[in-house]
């Protein structure tokens, strides 16, 4: 493994913001850390990048302890929200800082920043200055300059937050492109579970300074294990029972649900089914439920319901957008169904 976290912690007098924590990550690997604010997982890329001291544990990378090694001694770049480029300085410039304090001579400094800028598209605008270029420009360039220098990791702490919807989608493909040619470890923090989806190799969830899973982005999808998880990353249907003696099926407040594989007896669970996975209509398993909104989405249609049986059970459906949800209108009593082996048993 190209960089390990055995143990590391963090406490800030009394108060700790990151339980003992492992981790390993693969040489070449696009990892993210996941979780809402206060999570931690900023914590962990400060602690990686050297620039907080871990209060307890060890941090290792190509097989050399670098726990108590300063930042500016570590093989890494970091790419931050706010991009921190130097307004006095070009394009060509800002991407070159970083060969000008390694004190690489002219042509083989002049050389890494053509290729570099090549690789992030930007050799049209070399000689602009930060103030004259877009948001998705100034982030490349703050890409530029963290990638020329070659360092074995890159870490980035939510490079793509103060960009708009479409333009931050363009940049997630294209920051997945960058790093499957340069072909170097990432480590990118973020909140939003769907940029986490379209961009790594596998996911770090994290919840008040501990990780809750670790997966790539179908095993998380498909496979949560734990409320947080299921109710997280993507979004869920969760409904609470408790397996019956003999393992084959749910006992819930709406009625009592088959398992598509067998449980322990006896065990509270949450089953989650997604969104896409639900039905209007009879099938397998089917929940009397009234309807609270209906929201057109293009080529998705979201039905709001809750249960008759227990109001306080929510059922959030996404139907293709072919009308049928159009149908529908707030105050309709219909019956929402799914294929039990759509559901995910979570312990609760």
């Amino acid at each position: 493994m190209a960089l390990e976290l055995n143990e590391v912690s963090k406490r800030y007098g009394a108060t700790t913001v990151l339980q003992p924590l492992s981790l390993e990550v693969a040489n070449g690997e696009f990892l993210t850390l996941l979780g809402p604010s206060g999570s931690g997982k900023t914590t962990v890329l400060r602690l990686i990048g050297g620039f907080t001291a871990p209060s307890g544990g060890r941090i290792i990378f190509d097989g050399d302890d670098i726990t108590a090694m300063p930042a500016n001694r570590r093989p890494f770049n970091t790419v931050f929200q706010d991009y921190a480029l130097f307004p006095h300085m070009t394009v060509a410039q800002n991407a070159g800082y970083g060969p000008l304090v390694q004190r690489r001579n002219g042509p083989e400094a002049r050389k890494l920043v053509d290729e570099t800028l090549e690789i992030v598209g930007l050799s049209a605008l070399r000689d602009r200055y930060p103030s004259q270029l877009s948001g998705g420009q100034k982030q490349r360039v703050a890409l530029a300059r963290a990638i020329v220098c070659e360092p074995k990791l890159i870490l980035l702490d939510e490079p793509l937050a103060a960009l708009d919807a479409s333009l931050r989608r363009q940049m997630q493909v294209f920051l997945k492109q960058i790093q499957r040619r340069i072909e170097t470890t990432f480590v990118f923090v973020t909140h939003d579970q769907d940029e986490a989806i379209t961009m790594s190799d596998r996911i770090v969830v994290m919840s008040q300074g501990r990780i809750e899973q670790v997966g790539t982005p179908k095993d998380l999808y498909y496979r949560p294990q734990t409320r947080f998880v299921a109710g997280f990353f993507g979004d869920n249907n969760l409904i609470e029972g408790v397996v019956a003696a003999s393992g084959d099926r749910v006992e819930t407040r709406l009625g009592n649900f088959p398992l598509a594989a067998p449980a322990a007896g006896g065990c509270k669970v949450l089953m989650g089914v997604r969104p896409e996975a639900m039905r209007i209509g009879e099938g397998a398993i089917a929940i009397p439920a009234d309807v609270e909104e209906v929201m057109f989405g293009g080529a998705m249609t979201r039905v709001l319901l809750h249960a008759v049986a227990a109001p306080a059970t929510k059922f959030d459906v996404r139907l293709a957008g072919d009308g049928r949800g159009q149908a529908l209108a707030a105050g309709d009593r219909v019956c929402v169904s799914f294929d039990p082996a759509d559901a995910v048993i979570v312990a609760d």
